[in-house]
């Protein structure tokens, strides 16, 4: 009777391959900030990069296509008037994105499909609510306009981009530095680590801590934890000597790890980024030169080591691109952009596959560009799903679409102040009738102005974006 020794994968033969040196981005200095955060985010349209610049903080935004040296003095996105942190796309808007810095603020910026002829200095919004240095930025992922961002006065702060207003503010429940933040699939739970060496599941929307873990790992160097799509938590921290450790944990039953296993001993955080399609988990270490992957599956040891990407250069961060953006016809299952200190590498990760077809085993419907929720829904206790599309035609981005701000008058709620003045002959019925039309038929020209010079606007950025695409 035959025994079947290697476990049955479909992702067992992954590899990881750099793209050739004409797929990167030359010549872009990438931040040197002690920061324990990515320093990247990408998208289907676009490549964003923290980068080191003179006066306050920046970062770069490229259009994926713009492979090869990048002109020293490509327009950056400056307004910061400390080092960028963090920066993250929106999920449901592939030309906004978010960075958070030093000078305790949040900007959400809207990125045009063009490039630029001068630096964006002009947030769409600031979102101003930290006391400290804000270093974590994490949208929500079903509802539309939420984004989390957490800073150094252990507050984490739920916000509206559309309105500009905070929802909800987390802000007795951490007593010491958080070091990370992550939504479940549908934005109903977070898990976050702490200085406090505790791992926490809590309610953002009833301010309560749902399950918590004291000393998930031992060590003192800074924790990293995601969900699973099994529900589980994911982590990665060091044990008591300093070795790196990655754990696997039940939140219905922290008592004891479903599972923990040691790795090596090296400084570098590891950053995990999972993908819940095919439950793989890859782990990029800061100043290491490789990518550890495992696949997370119900069966014991529950953690299964797949395999290493090595390179030759250290990292100094990581991108990684949404399941949307990748390219099917050659079966990759992930793509992440690799920061040297100079440049930005592409490294493909790859089923080896004889058939042209579209394997649907390797892309299950992923969650796509539309949101389930709208802001207010969520707050009042909604939870939804993510929408998910197919990638069986491969994925054609959106058109252009604006984030709106909309601003809540304050003075709408408030009754008229003191005693109205009596009544001249000026003021009578019928020259107030009079001025009431003026002023009607005025707002009714210039709102059909303000119209035809969007439509305008809107005419010549298309034929912009249609100059520009000609010439690529």
């Amino acid at each position: 009777m035959s025994r079947r020794v290697v476990r049955q994968s479909k992702f067992r033969h992954v590899f990881g391959q750099a793209a050739k040196a004409d797929q990167a981005y030359e010549d872009i200095r990438v931040s040197k900030v002690t920061w324990d955060s990515a320093f990247c985010a990408v998208n289907p349209k676009f490549l964003a990069i923290i980068v080191e610049a003179g006066g306050g903080g920046a970062f770069i935004v490229l259009p994926l296509a713009k492979t090869g040296r990048v002109d020293k003095n490509y327009p950056l996105v400056t307004g910061h008037t400390g080092p960028v942190l963090d920066i993250d796309w929106c999920p449901h808007n592939d030309n906004v994105i978010a960075s958070a810095s030093d000078d305790t603020t949040v900007m959400v910026w809207q990125i045009p499909d063009y490039t630029p002829v001068r630096n964006i200095t002009e947030p769409v919004i600031t979102l101003e609510g930290h006391s400290k240095r804000v270093g974590i930025l994490s949208w929500h992922p079903t509802a539309r306009n939420v984004l989390l961002s957490a800073g150094g006065d252990n507050v984490i702060i739920i916000w509206n981009v559309g309105t500009g207003e905070a929802l909800l503010s987390l802000d007795d429940i951490h007593p010491d530095v958080i070091h990370s933040v992550c939504w479940n699939s549908n934005g109903s739970l977070l898990a976050t680590t702490c200085k406090d060496k505790t791992l926490r599941i809590i309610d953002p929307r009833k301010s309560q801590v749902v399950a918590e873990r004291f000393a998930a790992h031992e060590g003192m160097r800074p924790m990293r934890a995601v969900f699973t799509r099994l529900g589980h938590i994911f982590t990665t921290g060091f044990t008591r000597m300093s070795q790196r450790e990655l754990g696997l944990w039940d939140p219905n039953n922290f008592e004891e790890p479903v599972a923990l296993q040691e790795m090596d001993t090296s400084n570098g955080v590891l950053l995990p980024f999972y993908d819940p399609d095919s439950s793989i988990v890859y782990l990029c270490g800061k100043g290491d030169s490789s990518i550890r992957y495992f696949e997370i599956t119900d069966e014991p040891p529950f953690v299964h080591y797949l395999n290493t990407f090595s390179s030759k250069e250290p990292q100094r961060g990581m991108g990684f691109m949404p399941k949307r953006g990748l390219d099917v016809s050659k079966c990759e299952i992930a793509r992440f952009y690799k920061l040297h200190e100079r440049k930005c590498e592409p490294i493909v990760m790859t089923v080896p596959r004889k058939s042209d077809l579209f394997q649907d085993d390797l892309y299950p419907d992923t969650p796509g560009p539309e949101p389930a929720l709208e802001a207010d829904e969520w707050l009042s206790g909604q939870d939804a799903e993510p929408v998910l599309i197919s990638l069986k035609e491969g994925y054609v981005p959106p058109k252009h679409r604006e984030l709106r701000i909309t601003k809540r008058n304050i003075l709408d709620a408030r009754p008229p102040a003191g005693p109205r003045r009596s009544q001249s002959a000026s003021d009578s019925p019928l020259s107030q009738q009079h001025t009431l039309e003026t002023l009607q038929e005025e707002m009714k020209a210039l709102r059909e102005r303000v119209q035809a010079q969007e439509e305008r606007i809107t005419a010549l950025e298309n034929m912009l974006c249609e100059l520009v695409e000609g010439t690529d």
